[in-house]
């Protein structure tokens, strides 16, 4: 049985979902954006009572299109600030949303189950080594340092397995591990250097992987965070990302018809119904079968 912390996911488990919290001004959704102690932990708090099975912590943006490059240093501050407080107020599993290495260990450091690194390992060479010494549960996104071009499942397959070898050097059972096809994460260009550069259409490349995601999962559950995110904005013609609620509830469930076992979400309470309706439509559909070595 695979675990992401101490909650069991993927095979019959309930679809399980990872609220989001963010500690950076940057960052592209400004409802989640909390930097005072006491709005992180009403946000908290909100966030467990409206169903959340996780929180999700992030001390920088990491969106392709924005120039939210923060230090290292910086990103850690915010980052520790935030799960001294989660840790106060909830004994909810904590991830903590990073693809350097010495934030993951700062966070490690303070308890935290789950590193999601939205690199799959490979950004930073020193986060192998970290990971390995603290064994926390992994999620690991698609992620390349090359130009992908042609067939996108069989290159995201491609990228998500190299992550699993790395993962697998650091002695992390793959029973703690769950893959994140890295919707909104390809793009021709971009501003920061946490994308994976293609030569595609980027809309079409989210697109086939929400359509295709039972696909990719290689035995292993698999996260899906479409929240707000720009594809959604392309389709139904919203620029701003506050007007993206109802599409966004629309391509979670989406998502979980399609195979997702957990939703990364900013709206946990208006998903939480509408992922419970589609797992139990998805419960119809045959599903692949986990890792149960």
């Amino acid at each position: 049985m695979n675990k992401l912390g101490n909650v069991s996911v993927g095979g019959t488990n309930p679809v399980r979902l990872m609220g989001i919290i963010n500690t950076s001004p940057e960052s592209f959704y400004k409802q989640t954006i909390v930097t005072k102690k006491q709005d992180i932990a009403n946000l908290v708090r909100k966030t467990v009572d409206y169903g959340a099975n996780f929180i999700d912590v992030g001390g920088m943006s990491t969106a392709p299109y924005l120039s939210t490059y923060v230090t290292e240093k910086v990103e850690s501050k915010r980052i520790i600030e935030a799960i001294k407080i989660i840790q106060k107020v909830s004994n909810i599993p904590i991830s903590v949303d990073t693809c350097r290495a010495s934030v993951a260990r700062d966070s490690l450091e303070e308890g935290v189950e789950i590193i999601n690194d939205i690199s799959g390992l490979k950004y930073d060479k020193k986060m192998v080594n970290v990971i390995e010494k603290y064994q926390p549960s992994l999620v690991l996104c698609a992620f390349s340092k090359k130009i992908i071009t042609g067939n996108h499942l069989k290159q995201t397959k491609v990228s998500l397995k190299e992550s699993l070898s790395l993962a697998k050097s650091a002695n992390i059972s793959s029973k703690k591990i769950v893959l994140d096809p890295a919707i909104g994460f390809f793009r021709k260009s971009g501003s920061s250097p946490f994308f994976t550069k293609i030569n595609s259409d980027w809309f079409e490349r989210d697109l086939l992987m929400l359509n295709n995601l039972d696909s990719i999962k290689m035995r292993q559950p698999l996260l899906v965070s479409v929240s707000n995110k720009s594809f959604i904005g392309k389709l139904l013609r919203k620029e701003n990302p506050s007007d993206r609620l109802f599409g966004s509830i629309a391509a979670e469930a989406i998502a979980v018809i399609n195979g997702a076992d957990i939703i990364r979400t900013h709206n946990v309470r208006e998903t939480k119904d509408a992922v419970l309706l589609a797992h139990k439509l998805a419960q119809k559909k045959p599903r692949k079968a986990y890792n149960t070595s």
